[in-house]
This record gives C-alpha cells, structure tokens and sequence, in this order.
C-alpha cells in the first residue's frame, strides 16, 4: 500500500521528549488505521539503549539522552516495541534486501545532519558489549592535517570527530570557515555540481576526508562492502571519488570494498527498524 505522509505528521519540536513520544504513537495508530493491520513496531533512534540503565546515550538528539525511550514508548503505545540504532537500522535493512543483500558484514554510514554509522553482521545488528559497535562518528578525523587540529567541538564533548567534518553541519561549516559565508548544504552541492570552484574546494576536502574516515573502517573491520544513507549520500560525485581514494589511506594500498548507495535511500533506516523483528 502506497501511503502519502505530506502534511500528516509534523516534526515536534526540538527539546520536548513528550512531544516526540506523541509523534512517534500517532505515526503508528495513523499507520495502522490506513492499513488495517495491527503490526510490530519496531523503531531506529540516533543514539542507543544503554544495556545498564535501560535509558537512551549518545543520541544527538540531545533530549532523548537519560530518557527511558524504550519503556516510555511501550506504555503509550501499549504493546513492546523494539529501538535500535538508526544506522544500525539502515546496514539491516541493505544488508536483507538491498545494496549488500547476502553480504556477510556490512558497515552502513548515514551522512546527514551529523554522522552516524551501524554495523549488521549475517543480516542481523552488531551492537556490542557497550552498545556502540559501529559508531564511527564520534571518532576523530583520521591522519588529521595541521589546519584540521584540533577540529571543531563536537556535541559529545570532544573536538575533531568525524561527525564535525563529513556531516551536512561540517560541510556547511567548513564553507563558512574558509570564504565567510553562509550557506546551506545543499545549495553549497548545488553550487559543485554546477562548477562552482570555491564549492569545488569544500567537497573536495569533504570527499577526501570521507575516505580518510572510512579507510580506518577498512583498517580495523575489513567489511564486505560500505553503503551510504542520509542525504549527502545522494551526491553522485562521490561513488565516482571515494573507491579511488581509498587506497592512499587503507594499510597496503589494496582496496576491493564496495561503496555503494542504500538502495531505499531515506526510507532504509526505518525499514530496517521493521526488520528488528522476526
């Protein structure tokens, strides 16, 4: 069933965790009252659930963080819910049936607002002990170059994460820095893609520190294949750039590992939520 979800549901404000609980329940009473069915629900999250105090961490949705969102959103809900990670969501969903369907472990990116990245190993999330396999984004810059040190101050408290260079944010900041304007990401895209050598000069560090980042990825991990979701994943150039600058960074050069898009692009991270369940 095709569902037009224009208009239905606003995004609730920034700040107001009751509000973004209400969201999320009337998203799933609207589902169900649209379909019929009553289903499983299954929910990917910007951050985690901390396996010891069953609250929320590291979500750059800062106002989640310390919230038992799972426990919340069962009680308003009224039925269990399952909450993973939204970029281990989005490596689940690819992995089952998308870009890396039958690959064994796939490392998903979601560059987006910020940066994010999730790990599925045999179709199935990786969370780890901590809770944190796969978060790539709050780990510093790689091979940082003298004018990148210490890099911008990130959310989680530290300065030079990953999240504050290949993010729309770090896009966007890093146009700022360097001509002493503003502007949105996707108008400084825009501007590269239709020539613009100073928009030129941004994506190029941007790509350049994209494969810095996700050499490490191949360095510590080796997966079978990197799939890119959020809305920077959307700029073509980079399926043309980044396999070839692998090999500048990656230990001995050889490089075979797939970059490839999410096949469901937005829709994959929720999807894989979906998949949470048998």
């Amino acid at each position: 069933m095709e569902l037009n979800w224009s208009g239905i549901a606003s995004t609730p404000p920034r700040d107001d965790y009751n509000a973004t609980i209400g969201a999320m329940v009337g998203l799933v009473h609207l589902l169900e009252q649209k379909t019929g069915l009553v289903a499983t629900v299954g929910a990917g999250i910007p951050g985690s659930i901390s396996g010891k105090t069953g609250l929320v961490k590291n979500a750059n949705s800062t106002w989640l963080n310390g919230r038992p969102l799972n426990r919340d959103f069962e009680a308003a809900l009224g039925r269990e819910v399952r909450i993973a990670n939204d970029a281990n969501c989005l490596a689940v969903s690819e992995a089952t049936d998308g870009a890396a369907a039958g690959k064994a472990v796939v490392f998903g990116v979601i560059l987006g607002t910020g940066c994010g990245g999730g790990l599925a190993v045999n179709g199935h999330v990786h969370n780890g002990p901590n809770g944190v396999a796969g978060e790539w984004g709050h780990n510093p810059l790689p091979w940082q170059r003298p004018e990148e040190n210490p890099g911008p101050a990130c959310y989680c408290g530290k300065r030079g994460c990953m999240e504050m260079w290949v993010s729309g944010t770090g896009v966007a900041l890093d146009y700022k820095q360097s001509t002493g304007r503003q502007k949105t990401t996707r108008e400084i895209i825009a501007d590269f893609e239709s020539g613009d050598a100073t928009a030129a000069a941004v994506v190029e560090r941007f790509e350049d520190r994209l494969a810095r980042g996700l050499a490490n990825v191949i360095n510590i991990l080796d997966p079978d294949v990197l799939v890119l979701g959020g809305g920077l994943s959307r700029t073509k150039h980079l399926y043309e750039s980044i396999p070839g600058r692998l090999s500048a960074y990656v230990f001995g050069g050889e490089v075979d590992t797939p970059v490839l898009q999410a096949k469901y692009g937005d829709s994959s991270g929720v999807r894989g939520a979906a998949w949470l369940w048998p």
